[in-house]
C-alpha cells in the first residue's frame, strides 16, 4: 500500500473476522478506499470473498509493534475490536489496547480513527454501567483522548441477518408463542439497520480534520424489546405473542434462559441482556452533518427486520455474531499435525470405500451440519448439544451461515472451520464445553472404478485426568456415533452421485 489513487484512502481495520468488520471492508472497497485488515489469524479471512482485494497482515492489538506495522501508510484507522464477555480481566484487556492503537496511531500520523461503540443512557454515572457498557464507553474516551481526529460511532441494538442482538430476538420470538421474560422487554431502545452502521463507518472516513467527538447512530423508531418482538411476530408472519415480564429474572438468570432457547450462548447473551436493562435512546442525530441521509434513511425498525429475514431465506448472510471466536474457545487454527509435545492423543478413524463420484462425497461433506444434520444418532447428537448449553456452551443451536458453502472460520454448530481444501479436506475443531480439545477431520479422496474412498478421523487431547476420563466414558458409544456418520455419509453420496447420473 506504498501509493493511492486521487479518491481513495488508505484504510486499516481490525477486528475483520467479526460481524461488523467484515461487513466494513467490501463496504470500504466498494467505496474506492484500499484497505489492510489486522488479524490474530488471517487463516480465518482467506475465503471471504473479498480476500483478494485487501491486504491482510497478521498481528494482535495488544501488541505494539504489530500495530505499528499495520499502520505504516495507513490514513484511516478503523477500531472494531471488542471483548464480548463479562469474564475476568476484559475490561483491563480493552483499555490497554485501545491506548496502544491510540498512541501507535498518533505516532503514524494516522489522519482519523473511527471506533464503533456502545450508546450509553444519559442518566446513569458510567460506574453504574454494566461492564459491557462501561467498557465500551472508556474505549471511546481514550481513543478521543490520544490526539488523533476520532470519530466514536454509539449504536444500540443492531439490527442485520447474522447479528446476535438480530438472532437472539429473532428466535426468541420464533420458538416461544408464549413467553415469561425478564423486566427488561420494557426499556425504550432504539434499533439501528447494519445497512446504516455501515455507511456511517463508511463516510466517517472524510470528516474533516477539526471535528473529533462521539455520534449517537440510531434508526427513526424508539421502542421497548416487547414491542420489537411483537413486530418481529408481524413481519415474519407470526401469530401475536403473548408475553409476560416478571421481575426476578436477573441478567445472569435471563442470559441462561437466552442460552437455552436461542442460539446466542450464555456467555454472549449475558452482556447482551445486561446492556438492555437501561434505556438507550439517541440524543442528538448530528451524524447527518457529516454522512448525509439519503431518501428513506435511517432504515426503519420494520425495514431492517424485513432487510434481513430476506437476506437469510435467500442464504445471503455474508458475516455472523459467530464468526468471531466464541469467548473462552481456544478456536484459534493449528497446524495440519499439532506439535502437542509429551501429551496424550486419542484417535478413532473410519475409512470406507463409496460408491460414489469423490465430487457427490464432498458435497455431503461440505453440507453437513445445521439443517442436514451430522448423519447419525439425532438423539445423542441433540442430547450433546443440550448438555453443552446447560454448562454454559454453544450448543447445536448455532446452524450453518451458508447452506451449502463453507470456509475457513465459519461456526458450524458447535464446530467451527478450522481449514478446507475443497473436493478434499474439511477439519472442524470442536467449539463445545470439553477437558480437552477436538477435531473431526472428513477426506474425500479417489478412489478405482469412479468411485471415491472417505476417510474420517476424531482426534482428542485431553487435559489432565477429566479429559481422559470423558473420552473413555463415551469411547464405548463412538461405533455408533463416528461409525454410523461414516456410513450415512457414503450412502448419502450414492444417492447424491444417483441423482447426478440420472
Amino acid at each position: 500500500m506504498d501509493s493511492k489513487d486521487d479518491d481513495g484512502l488508505r484504510c486499516l481495520v481490525t477486528g475483520a473476522t467479526g460481524y461488523i468488520g467484515g461487513r466494513l471492508v467490501p463496504a470500504l472497497l466498494d467505496a474506492g478506499h484500499r484497505v489492510r485488515c489486522l488479524a490474530r489469524t488471517p487463516e480465518k479471512l482467506r475465503d471471504y470473498p473479498w480476500a483478494g482485494d485487501a491486504e491482510i497482515v497478521k498481528g494482535d492489538v495488544t501488541n505494539p509493534e504489530s500495530v505499528r506495522t499495520a499502520m505504516a501508510g495507513i490514513d484511516v484507522a478503523y477500531y472494531l475490536v471488542h471483548a464480548l464477555t463479562t469474564g475476568s480481566g476484559f475490561e483491563k484487556t480493552d483499555r490497554d489496547a485501545a491506548r496502544i492503537f491510540g498512541e501507535q496511531a498518533r505516532a503514524a500520523g494516522i489522519r482519523r480513527i473511527v471506533y464503533l461503540g456502545g450508546l450509553t443512557p444519559a442518566d446513569v454515572p458510567e460506574r453504574d454501567l454494566s461492564p459491557h457498557l462501561r467498557s465500551r464507553a472508556e474505549v471511546g474516551r481514550i481513543l478521543l483522548a490520544s490526539g488523533v481526529p476520532t470519530t466514536a460511532l454509539r449504536a444500540a441494538m443492531i439490527i442485520g441477518s447474522g447479528s446476535a442482538s438480530f438472532e437472539m430476538l429473532r428466535y426468541l420470538t420464533e420458538r416461544l408463542p408464549v413467553m415469561i421474560t425478564p423486566s427488561w422487554v420494557s426499556t425504550r431502545i432504539q434499533p439501528v439497520a447494519v445497512r446504516d452502521v455501515l455507511r456511517y463507518l463508511v463516510g466517517s472516513a472524510r470528516m474533516p480534520a477539526d471535528v473529533s467527538r462521539a455520534f449517537d447512530i440510531g434508526g427513526p423508531d424508539v421502542m421497548t424489546y416487547r414491542a420489537m418482538m411483537q413486530e418481529y411476530a408481524q413481519v415474519a408472519k407470526l401469530r401475536h405473542r403473548l408475553i409476560l415480564a416478571v421481575p426476578m429474572l436477573s441478567p445472569g438468570l435471563s442470559s441462561h434462559w437466552v442460552g437455552l432457547v436461542t442460539p446466542v450462548p450464555a456467555s454472549i447473551a449475558r452482556p447482551l441482556a445486561e446492556s438492555l436493562r437501561y434505556e438507550v435512546v439517541c440524543h442528538e442525530h448530528d451524524i447527518s452533518d457529516h454522512v448525509p441521509d439519503g431518501p428513506g434513511q435511517p432504515f426503519s425498525f420494520a425495514t431492517a427486520l424485513s432487510l434481513a429475514l430476506q437476506r437469510i431465506r435467500e442464504a445471503r448472510v455474508t458475516t455472523r455474531w459467530s464468526s468471531a471466536s466464541t469467548p473462552g474457545i481456544p478456536s484459534d487454527p493449528l497446524p495440519t499435525d499439532p506439535d502437542w509435545a509429551g501429551g496424550s492423543l486419542y484417535t478413532d478413524v473410519r475409512e470406507l470405500d463409496v460408491d460414489a463420484s469423490p465430487d457427490a462425497l464432498w458435497r455431503v461433506i461440505e453440507g453437513i451440519g445445521g439443517d442436514n444434520g451430522w448423519y447419525s444418532f439425532p438423539l445423542a447428537w441433540a442430547v450433546r448439544g443440550w448438555l453443552d448449553r446447560l454448562i454454559g456452551g454453544v450448543g447445536l443451536r448455532r446452524g450453518r451461515r451458508d447452506a451449502q458453502r463453507l470456509r475457513v472460520g465459519d461456526s458450524l454448530d458447535f464446530w467451527r472451520v478450522e481449514e478446507i481444501e475443497p473436493g478434499r479436506l474439511l477439519r472442524l475443531r470442536a467449539e463445545m464445553r470439553l477437558p480437552g480439545l477436538a477435531w473431526l477431520e472428513m477426506h474425500a479422496e479417489q478412489g478405482v472404478d469412479g468411485r471415491s474412498h472417505y476417510r474420517q478421523r476424531a482426534v482428542f487431547h485431553p487435559y489432565g485426568l477429566p479429559g481422559h476420563a470423558y473420552w473413555w466414558s463415551v469411547s464405548p458409544f463412538h461405533a455408533v456415533v463416528f461409525g454410523g456418520m461414516a456410513r450415512n455419509i457414503a450412502r448419502a453420496a450414492g444417492r447424491e452421485s444417483a441423482r447426478g447420473r440420472s
